[in-house]
């Protein structure tokens, strides 16, 4: 259970916001809210989001809180380095992981990205630069690929 939760209606649906003292934990897509209880790290998320889809954020600047393998956060880490509006494969994530051999597990790791748009797995597509899987869902995915790519 999460400390501190909020719900915020982007373009894409309902996001779940969790945090706790020390940053955001999670950002997912809901299908309804529950009971909020906001706090300066889900208030502010909230906030950069916004901007985000106004076209007016590139980077998000919240703390993040990742919990999962050391696999996983190096993944996570790794999608944060991808600029906006520009994509990479599973493979060249891989790549910058030095691990060119474990891009099924890369696959893993993004599908797992528990704070979705703030770490970018939707700037991962195909080998063949063909849009593939996303946890929200492909037409989510491509709205996100549009925007970056409009607001350059």
């Amino acid at each position: 259970m999460q400390d501190y939760q909020e719900y915020y209606q982007t373009p894409l649906g309902l996001v779940q916001i969790c945090a706790k003292d020390s940053g955001i934990t999670k950002i997912a897509f809901a299908d309804a809210a529950n009971k909020q209880r906001p706090n300066v790290w889900t208030t502010q998320c909230i906030r950069q989001l916004q901007e985000y889809f106004d076209g007016l954020r590139k980077e998000f600047t919240l703390p993040l809180v990742l919990e999962g393998t050391a696999f996983q956060k190096k993944v996570w880490t790794a999608l944060c380095k991808i600029p906006y509006g520009e994509t990479r494969s599973y493979q060249d994530i891989a790549r910058m992981i030095d691990q060119p051999k474990a891009c099924r597990a890369v696959g893993m790791a993004n599908n797992r990205n528990p704070i979705v748009i703030v770490i970018p797995c939707h700037r991962v597509i195909g080998k063949n630069r063909t849009l593939v899987g996303y946890g929200g869902g492909l037409k989510r995915k491509e709205y996100l690929l549009k925007l970056e790519k409009n607001v350059k």
